[in-house]
């Protein structure tokens, strides 16, 4: 075989993770062992030794986060895996690293919660937890695979945003991508960009840590590299020591946000299928957007006008996007494996453009192309009943 062309392997989705970090220059794990993510510990802790790096199995997941940041600002691109109860007590170091811009990439395999709740049924409970999880305001970019293939090459993708934009990425699949096993092509060696954090450069006689250059995002110096500087969780002027002026904590968290809304036709990735002339969208993620496209297809086959819109990144959300869906659509259908987290955000974008109903299921099984079906059914007899009634109130 030659290793320089593209070849395929049978891959579970976790395994594609792990893979899909090496490729990105993944060279620290820090992490405690959590059904249903162990798996991308297990494997990277056979394989980075092997590469010169680093793995450690921490105490808990408070110190797992704690030790990917301080690798991370050793220079290392570093990565921790986890579940729902292990990601709740990450938030805090999350929040430290959001604050003080260290690249990491955290993974949630989610499974059913709250708490311990089903360890080995697949949820997708955490979305709201991935945005608001961390105290005060801060910018988040979190995305979300619906295959193993996608999840080999969208860890990539997560790191490539994380080096960049000098932020945590959350990678938030689920227990059905993350155990299922798929064929996944594997690209030839050095065909995927692979992007390396932005230095200053060398020789400066006065390093501003946190000082941005034009698109918002400071050059970053690795500890050990010649530049010594402050980092800490308080708010902190350019270098890097707390302030409490106002004008300097406004700026900060300005820039933080900005750094990522500005960017966001690249950082924004989506997925659709048939949305053209849909008159009924369903918009669904991770697992059951697999269901969502047979029962999609299934529609179109019957003669209903249906589309797929798939947010492959939830965070930032699609609202652009949402809001010109809405404006095609009569109805929007969103699928999820929760009570209705994402469905809110639907909400808000579409506005009274276009009806948005929920389809949620919490007993720890995916939902399933035809209970997706059934409900795509019902709204094209709603949108026809009131068609009819107002032919005949004119």
């Amino acid at each position: 075989m030659n290793e320089a062309l593209p070849f395929a392997r049978l891959m579970q989705g976790n395994e594609a993770i792990a893979e899909g970090a090496l490729v990105a220059g993944v060279r620290f794990f820090a992490g405690y062992p959590i059904t249903p993510s162990t798996e991308i510990a297990e494997i990277l802790a056979k394989k980075l030794p092997a590469l010169g790096g680093r793995f450690i199995q921490m105490e808990d997941e408070i110190g797992s986060m704690a030790a990917v940041a301080g690798a991370s600002l050793a220079g290392l691109k570093s990565l921790t895996a986890t579940s729902g109860p292990g990601f709740a007590l990450k938030q805090e170091n999350i929040g430290f690293a959001s604050i003080t811009e260290i690249p990491c990439v955290v993974v949630n395999v989610q499974r059913f919660g709250p708490s311990t709740g089903i360890p080995t049924a697949p949820a997708q409970g955490d979305v709201m937890q991935a945005r608001w999880g961390v105290s005060g305001d801060h910018p988040v970019i979190a995305l979300c695979p619906a295959s193993v293939q996608e999840a080999y090459l969208l860890t990539i993708k997560a790191f490539n945003f994380s080096e960049k934009f000098r932020t945590p990425v959350i990678f938030l699949t689920d227990e059905v991508i993350g155990h299922l096993r798929e064929r996944v092509t594997l690209p030839a060696p050095g065909s995927i960009p692979v992007v390396n954090r932005k230095k200053p450069p060398a020789g400066l006689d006065t390093y501003y840590p946190y000082r941005s250059d034009r698109d918002g995002i400071p050059p970053m110096a690795n500890f050990g590299e010649g530049y010594r500087y402050h980092v800490t969780g308080l708010v902190h002027d350019e270098d890097g020591f707390p302030s409490t002026k106002p004008e300097v904590a406004a700026g900060l968290m300005h820039r933080l946000h900005n750094k990522i809304t500005d960017h966001l036709d690249e950082i924004t990735l989506s997925d659709s299928l048939m949305t053209e002339d849909a008159e009924i969208i369903v918009i669904a993620y991770g697992a059951v957007s697999r269901s969502a496209r047979r029962a999609v297809k299934e529609a179109r086959a019957q003669g209903i006008k249906a589309g797929l819109f798939r947010p492959v990144t939830i965070w930032p959300f699609p609202e652009k996007e949402v809001r010109a869906l809405a404006g095609r659509a009569g109805a929007l259908l969103v699928p999820e494996m929760n009570l209705g987290q994402l469905k809110g955000e639907v909400e808000r974008a579409a506005g009274s453009a276009a009806k948005v109903t929920g389809l949620n299921l919490v007993n720890g099984e995916l939902i399933s192309p035809g209970e997706i079906l059934s409900q795509i059914k019902r709204l094209k007899m709603v949108n026809t009943n009131a068609k009819e009634s107002r032919k005949i109130l004119s």
